[in-house]
């Protein structure tokens, strides 16, 4: 497949802003889907890593989505000549608390475009740097990378990278079953509206998929509950996440880690059911 990329660069650098105010409901449905023993911050009280995915949502309209139910106009990317996407993977850096309350700012910027050749076919990756800004100033930057593919030839089914094997020798472990009702509380939350999380006869008969696709940032919200459960009273300054292979909602995952030697950071993993990686992550800790 050829594709020329040059057209989308032309238009790196793009740039739009949001606003929202931090409120509680939303940290409450977080802890609600998560099953997470703990109560939501009140007025003033920072909130956990990962949870500013409840705010400063997508608000594209109908007439904006694609056929994947995912937005292809209206936001800070061009329309991209491939027609399905998939989370490739974020990295993080917190300067400051995100609390409940603050009025949030966030700058989009269009960082990044790469044409590649992968083990699945013609890839187009774009990045995302997001800014969020509170009355205090910057809180978190992001920058966020979602890969475009190629639909599946008729009748065959969505090729699957094939990777190494995950870690065993390690302190932390956490299962998840990540069913439909699960998968469907986290696009509520996050007013994601991509029909691979939520509708099972397009995954199987139009992107060959074996059944619902976790979100990447579900995933990645897993490892950053795995990682604050097992080192509390740390605070993580950045995590850097890269996807490696889809996991489903056919059968549970692992996320595991285990502290460096440094005791600066941590290394973490989501695991496929066959015990591959599924996603790799780095972390850095005060």
């Amino acid at each position: 497949m050829t594709i020329d990329i040059e057209p989308l660069r032309k238009q790196l650098g793009r740039k739009i802003d949001d606003e929202d105010v931090v409120t509680r409901a939303p940290l409450k449905a977080m802890i609600a889907t998560f099953d997470r023993q703990e109560e939501a911050p009140e007025e003033g009280q920072p909130i956990a890593p990962g949870w500013h995915l409840g705010f400063l949502h997508s608000y594209a309209r109908p007439s904006q989505l694609g056929r994947d139910g995912a937005a292809f106009a209206g936001g800070v990317l061009p329309e991209i000549p491939m027609p399905r996407r998939m989370y490739a993977g974020s990295t993080f850096t917190f300067d400051g608390e995100i609390r409940v309350g603050d009025k949030l700012r966030r700058e989009t910027e269009f960082s990044d475009i790469q044409l590649r050749q992968g083990s699945t076919g013609t890839l187009i990756v774009t990045t995302q740097t997001r800014r969020i800004y509170t009355p205090r100033g910057l809180a978190l930057t992001e920058a966020a990378s979602t890969v475009f593919r190629e639909d599946p030839k008729p009748g065959e089914k969505s090729a699957t990278p094939v990777r190494e094997a995950a870690p065993t020798d390690v302190p932390w472990r956490r299962t998840i079953m990540p069913g439909p009702v699960m998968l469907f509380r986290y696009s509520a939350i996050t007013f994601n509206p991509h029909r691979i999380h939520y509708d099972r006869t397009y995954c199987l008969e139009t992107e060959g998929y074996p059944g619902l696709v976790v979100h990447g940032p579900f995933a990645q919200q897993c490892i950053f509950d795995l990682l604050r459960d097992s080192m509390p009273g740390r605070t993580i300054k950045t995590l850097a996440v890269r996807a490696r292979a889809p996991l489903f909602d056919t059968a549970p995952f692992d996320v595991i880690g285990r502290p460096t030697a440094d005791g600066k950071g941590a290394e973490l993993w989501t695991v496929t059911p066959q015990g591959t990686i599924a996603a790799q992550a780095t972390a850095t800790l005060a």
